[in-house]
């Protein structure tokens, strides 16, 4: 190895560390270990054989990266973080192969975490200090607690839900498109009298297109996310009409959290948008109106699909 410094006290049994990465005291790397490039592995770091380490990753000190652990590339590992690779344990009872979990680029796993062997951590995404995952984290998710559960998203400033609800007859009032691209934000007519209320919204004008179909969620527990996709072809309309939830949506490029917390607000979702729902209350139902029929096709349903996607289709989605 060139290029490569290993202090004094660290022992690098592997041959396959790249240029700049730096092993520092105490720490341990087994042969079969793979390490990519400007790498910081910290004291008191072990990391087993079967491990794969991207480029520009830190691993702090009392880490151990066991068996059947991959680290993509520019991921941050906090102190005493601790991987597993055996949901049932036992003592000198060694399984054929090891579970494995997989740390996307981009993401950070907060200090004193503890992640469950055969989960995925998404790209850009950021675990908890002291969180115990037991569930994959979707990409750019923060998740926090035990068990823990997603209480935002990175780069997402909440917003939407916190205006006047419009009334009267008038036409239905948009406020301005929000960052992420194609997505709007309508404010659909309110109608008070003393028989009740009433909200109305008018296909190809509120909600610009000719549905071929709708669906209904609720009942969704509040830690649950629905959601994660984008379509190729179709456009969405939601409408939380009873309770409330956040939607999150992402071009590619900008992510935004809109809250939909009645049923005088709808959003407008694109086609070639990802969009997430989540913090569901108790008695949220949501109704959501597609431009096209079922097609399981049309769905991106990897977020890193959907950034390969968009890179094809730069200019022409939406």
């Amino acid at each position: 190895m060139t290029d490569v410094f290993v202090h004094p006290s660290a022992i690098c049994e592997s041959e396959h560390v790249g240029k700049g990465t730096r092993v520092w005291a105490f720490a341990h790397v087994l042969p079969g270990a793979r390490i990519g490039g400007d790498c910081n592995i910290c004291d008191g770091v072990f990391i087993e054989n079967d491990v794969v380490v991207g480029d520009r990753v830190t691993v702090k000190c009392g880490v151990q990266l066991w068996d059947g652990i991959r680290i993509e590339d520019d991921v941050f590992i906090g102190p005493n973080a601790t991987f597993t690779n055996d949901p049932f344990p036992r003592s000198k009872v060694r399984p054929s192969e090891f579970v494995r979990t997989v740390v996307r680029k981009g993401a950070s796993i907060g200090a004193n975490s503890t992640i469950l062997p055969g989960l995925e951590i998404g790209s850009g995404a950021m675990v908890g200090a002291g969180a115990v995952v037991t569930r994959s984290v979707p990409p750019f998710a923060i998740a926090v607690g035990n068990p823990a559960a997603i209480v935002g998203y990175v780069d997402s400033d909440a917003s939407a839900g916190s205006a006047p609800p419009a009334s009267g007859h008038g036409a239905p009032e948009s406020s301005p498109q929000v960052g992420v691209r194609g997505v709007q934000v309508q404010e659909l007519p309110l109608v008070q009298d003393m028989r009740g209320d009433l909200s109305v919204g008018e296909f190809g004008r509120s909600i610009p297109f000719q549905p071929k179909r709708y669906f209904i969620v609720f009942d969704v527990p509040s830690t649950e996310i629905r959601g994660e996709h984008a379509h190729k072809m179709c456009h969405q309309f939601l409408v939380c009409i009873k309770g409330r939830c956040s939607i999150v949506v992402d071009d590619g490029t900008r992510r935004q959290e809109l809250l939909l917390d009645r049923p005088t607000l709808g959003v407008l979702v694109p086609a070639g948008i990802w969009a997430t729902q989540y913090k569901y209350s108790k008695d949220a139902v949501l109704l959501v109106f597609a431009s096209e029929y079922y097609d399981g096709t049309d769905y991106i349903r990897s977020y890193s699909e959907y950034s390969r996607w968009i890179a094809r289709n730069s200019g022409t989605s939406g």
